[in-house]
């Protein structure tokens, strides 16, 4: 990979945006043979694995006071957005629910500015209204498409999006002396369990694969997802965070929409007028919000 930091950075934003682009649809097929909270905790589970044996190393490298920011970031960045994005695509579009992850700039600035005193620029507060007209407009469209009345799902997606937004700030401003795998790696080792014991506890996965047709690929698309979109893309997105400043590290849901959409079409769902209009404040506030003079 490139040496050059910008380079770098702009190439970890590209690789991102495919994968993250690529997860909603992921969920919407693990969804067609399991309940959000079955695809949340697979999800997770599946992640931690993969990245168990090289937690076991890196956890050598902790001090004592790293454990809690490890086990926040896995909670805010990786555990509990899971169970929200599940259960907010049962009802809406796939591409809707990659759209409305456009907030996470927003947030990332607003708690960068409140908590960590980071500058808040007048036209960044123009940028955060218009992101938040366009999330209205979103919010109106139910999974039918048609824009007659508020789909209080969407709101699952915003507090996703807050807790990704504290997670970024996080992780730039209170773990820094950590390497990306090692936040990773570490994080997930932590909340993996908990993802265990609410599958043994609450989840009847083992009988579903037995009798539900289509479960076992279901569980394949689940494991991708823990894979690439949990796994692989937390630690680049660590990495670009480390290299870059969490707003630009954020900034990679400019780009998300227009995989998610793709793949939306292509999987049958339409979108109406309301839905670009929304697309396009979202991303419009995001931009203000991230411009520099």
């Amino acid at each position: 990979m490139n040496n050059n930091p910008r380079s770098k950075a702009f190439l970890l934003l590209g690789i991102l945006s495919l994968i993250w682009g690529t997860s909603f649809i992921l969920i919407k097929q693990g969804l067609k043979a399991f309940a959000p909270d079955e695809v949340g905790s697979l999800r997770v589970a599946f992640a931690s694995l993969f990245l168990l044996p090289m937690a076991i190393v890196k956890v050598r490298e902790l001090k004592r006071d790293d454990y809690w920011k490890l086990f926040a970031s896995g909670m805010m960045g990786v555990f509990i957005p899971a169970f929200l994005f599940a259960t907010a695509q049962t009802r809406m579009p796939s591409s809707i629910a990659g759209i409305l992850n456009t907030l996470t700039p927003i947030f990332t600035m607003l708690i960068g500015a409140v908590v960590f005193r980071q500058r808040f620029k007048p036209l960044a507060i123009v940028g955060i209204l218009l992101g938040f007209a366009g999330t209205v407009m979103l919010s109106l469209s139910r999974s039918g498409g048609n824009i007659t009345g508020f789909n209080a799902f969407a709101l699952l997606i915003v507090l996703a999006c807050f807790f990704y937004g504290s997670n970024l700030n996080l992780i730039k401003f209170k773990i820094p002396d950590l390497g990306s795998l090692t936040i990773t790696s570490v994080s997930l080792m932590l909340v993996g369990p908990l993802a265990f014991a609410y599958l043994i506890a609450f989840t009847d996965v083992p009988h579903k694969l037995e009798v539900v047709e289509g479960a076992w690929r279901a569980l394949g698309f689940i494991a991708l997802l823990g894979l690439m979109s949990t796994a692989v893309a937390t630690i680049l997105f660590n990495q670009l965070v480390k290299i870059s400043t969490p707003m630009f590290a954020s900034s990679v849901t400019y780009l998300m929409p227009i995989v998610i959409v793709m793949w939306g079409l292509l999987d049958g769902e339409q979108l109406q007028a309301g839905h670009f209009i929304g697309m396009a404040a979202i991303v419009g506030g995001v931009y203000l919000a991230n411009r520099k003079k």
